[in-house]
């Protein structure tokens, strides 16, 4: 199915089209039909000449309801437009039109109602024109009457042509339906109402309402009951959670949104220097400005954050927020939210000031969201710096990764964007340029670590991991390339990874047992060599020196080397054969004998007798 959202000035006929196009009520509320005045969100239905489904949300037209209207446009991908031929283009057609221009719609038909009237083709042009100063230029243009049925048929026919060019949305997208309406039904409990703008949702999906689990206990759509729907569609949903459902908040999909209530944005202007009393003969010039354009407004000066007031209101989807505006530097702003909402980088919130006088155009700016979590800015100067780098920047995963670095996948996703390049480590992603200065750092901190620890064997990983301020030991490990590697929690240095004075110790004491590797130096010969007790752990830890026992060391593999040559001895044996096989002394092998029968290499038969093991 698809969804269209009307917008138009009050009384132009917006209601009557709609009942006339689907046969239903728009109006609910008895108010409302006495009155002849759309106060709340209507929503009907139709089935185009196609086949295909059409859902209207009908809008209020009244300036004091323009918060309503945008609850019901914000989520629609399209708009049917509709100008009264007898009222010709009026302040609400305007301040509509900048509303849906800062929201960044861009599909639409522009209805000219009351056909039977007066002549259309005035304020069709008139239209057509403002239409496309606002962003919708080459709408398709039709006249029609609700109460005579003049032009229908078509109207329904370009319906179609117009939902037929609307941009498929994506059913695995995650899930943000913002709801428009929340009441109780007895013996069901809360039913919520919205528009599904992508995604699916499924009876019996777990849902977030403001952090708080909802579960999807049944679901239908245009009132017919249904297991599964994807978006565009009209959806009510059956709820079970605990508390409330209000108006202005979202059903998400769990980790797949940021909750904010801070965010960097990047503003435009809303709509043109066109006065909100313009009438059908108002003549436009010039080129419309759209969300996200750096250009100038009005006298040839530029606009920026610093021409909002400081205090405003915030519209998305449904919500509508209290916020305060810190101009940043151009256009770059940083909005605090009185609430948090969920949100993508890439969304756009529409700014608009309720305490201006009637008949001035109320909605100012539109923020696109950049940052839904931008840093701290504590630093004189930090907040321009700050301006200067969003200047340029599109909401994208690049953008994100510049400004924090690293990033895991899922939060990446939950800021509403996949990177298109793979994870350094695990899940983490990274700025190339970051990541790239990481790797070139970290042989200079280790060195800078061997300077200042000259016993130890390495550095600690996660002394290295404070040092370059990283969140997990296993991004340093990513790190680490030759000559650097890995040994036992350390980055050593080559392949031992001993300070030069140690490796040229243990070296010398190689060429001692090299002849005979089971000779191991007393204590004297040891402090000749520069390797004293501190010298000796290091040389250990870092695995170039085996220890039999305190006091005791040889080269590493020799007690392997020992079992081999035990092993050619008549079994068993004893402790005075085995010392003649090693060519050593009682000192080295009886603590030798030991090590070997704790590593499995040998086992005891009694007091005396050893015998090599099989294995």
């Amino acid at each position: 199915m698809h969804v269209v959202a009307t917008a138009g000035h009050v009384d132009h006929g917006k209601s009557t089209l709609v009942r006339a196009l689907t046969g239903m009520e728009p109006d609910r509320l008895e108010e409302e039909r006495r009155r002849g005045l759309t106060i709340e969100l209507g929503h009907v239905w139709t089935t185009l000449p196609s086949g295909e489904r059409l859902a209207f949300v009908d809008v209020p037209g009244h300036e004091r309801f323009l918060a309503t209207m945008l609850a019901g446009a914000g989520p629609a991908p399209a708009v049917m437009f509709v100008v009264a031929a007898d009222g010709g283009w009026m302040p609400q057609s305007e301040e509509h039109l900048v509303a849906l221009e800062a929201l960044g719609v861009r599909h639409g038909l522009l209805v000219v109602t009351r056909a039977d009237l007066a002549d259309p083709a005035p304020a069709a042009r008139t239209a057509r024109d403002r239409l496309a100063a606002g962003g919708l230029a080459g709408v398709e243009t039709l006249a029609v009457s609700g109460r005579t049925g003049q032009g229908l048929d078509e109207l329904r026919r370009a319906l179609d042509r117009l939902v037929a060019a609307l941009p498929p949305a994506d059913p695995a997208a995650p899930v943000r339906l913002w709801i428009d309406r929340a009441f109780t039904v007895r013996g069901s409990g809360t039913v919520v109402t919205g528009t599904l703008p992508a995604g699916t949702v499924t009876a019996g999906d777990e849902l977030l309402l403001d952090d708080t689990p909802a579960r999807v206990r049944a679901l239908e759509c245009l009132k017919e009951p249904v297991t599964s729907v994807n978006g565009v569609a009209r959806v009510a949903l059956n709820l079970r959670l605990q508390g409330p459902a209000e108006r202005g908040t979202a059903l998400v999909t769990p980790g797949a949104w940021t909750r904010t209530d801070l965010v960097d944005v990047r503003l435009s202007p809303a709509g043109r220097a066109v006065p909100a009393e313009t009438t059908e003969t108002t003549e436009t010039t010039g080129s419309p400005e759209r969300p996200g354009e750096d250009t100038s407004a009005g006298g040839g000066e530029e606009w920026g954050a610093a021409d909002l007031p400081g205090r405003l209101t915030a519209h998305l989807g449904s919500a509508s927020v209290i916020c305060t505006v810190r101009p940043l530097g151009g256009r770059i702003a940083r909005l605090r939210l009185a609430r948090p909402l969920p949100l993508h980088a890439g969304d756009v919130l529409l700014l608009r000031d309720p305490g201006r006088s009637r008949g001035e155009v109320r909605v100012l700016a539109g923020a696109r969201v950049l940052d839904p979590r931008p840093p701290e800015l504590r630093r004189r100067g930090a907040a321009r710096e700050r301006a200067a780098e969003l200047a340029g920047a599109a909401p994208d995963a690049a953008s994100l990764l510049r400004t924090h670095l690293l990033l895991r996948a899922g939060e990446l996703r939950a800021l509403g964007h996949v990177p298109r390049t793979g994870p350094v480590c695990a899940d983490w992603h990274a700025d190339p340029e970051y990541w790239s200065g990481l790797g070139k750092r970290l042989p200079e901190v280790v060195r800078r670590y061997a300077a200042g620890h000259p016993l130890e064997p390495g550095m600690p990983v996660e002394a290295a991991r404070h040092e370059l301020g990283l969140p997990e030991r296993r991004l340093v490990a990513a790190l680490v390339r030759p000559p650097l590697s890995l040994a036992e929690g350390r980055i050593v240095t080559g392949r031992s990874g001993l300070p030069a004075p140690v490796a040229r110790a243990v070296e010398r004491l190689g060429a001692d047992l090299a002849a005979r590797p089971f000779q191991a130096p007393e204590a004297d010969r040891l402090a000749v060599l520069g390797l004293g007790p501190r010298e000796v752990a290091a040389a250990v830890r870092a695995g170039a020196l085996l220890r039999v026992a305190e006091g005791i060391v040889l080269l590493p593999g020799a007690d392997a080397l020992a079992a081999r040559v035990l092993a050619r001895l008549p079994q068993p044996f004893t402790v005075s054969q085995a010392r003649q096989a090693l060519g050593t002394s009682r000192r080295v092998a009886v603590p030798l004998l030991e090590h070997l029968d704790r590593r499995g290499l040998t086992e005891r038969i009694d007091g005396v007798l050893r015998r090599c093991r099989t294995s």
